[in-house]
């Protein structure tokens, strides 16, 4: 009888060790996962950015100077305002930074009509190569 209760609390042991084993493995798995209020800030963060940058790049395109460029490099204003949704975020984010700099630099008087028409077509060639090669 001895036996059999020594043996039965010998596996009862082994299974408590097992289990106190086990245990803080599944605790420190779930501290890896990312909760859903994460994730959904996360993807809420980088569509405001996205949106943000399309504004951005589009207000670039609405300009006066944008559209007399475009026309004269015989250019579809609208093509080219429908391709800049088709950029990827890294693409978009980039021709923003480089539209806001370039209308900084025209109203500080550092670029010319010129320069800025130079500017503009090729800005709006490198949107639609970016979307060709898409």
């Amino acid at each position: 009888m001895k036996k059999l209760q020594a043996g039965k609390l010998s596996c009862t042991s082994m299974l408590l060790l097992s289990v106190a084993a086990v245990a803080p493995h599944a605790i420190v798995a779930q501290s890896h996962v990312v909760s859903p209020d994460r994730i959904q800030n996360d993807v809420a963060a980088s569509s405001a950015a996205r949106q943000h940058n399309q504004q951005e790049v589009r207000d670039f395109l609405s300009t006066k100077e944008a559209r007399r460029a475009m026309q004269s490099a015989k250019i579809d204003p609208q093509q080219v305002t429908n391709a800049v949704s088709q950029l990827n975020d890294a693409e978009l984010a980039s021709l923003a930074a480089r539209s806001a700099k370039a209308q900084k630099d025209f109203a500080a008087g550092n670029i010319d009509n010129h320069d800025l028409l130079l500017i503009l077509v090729g800005f709006v060639a490198l949107i639609l190569i970016i979307v060709a090669v898409h």
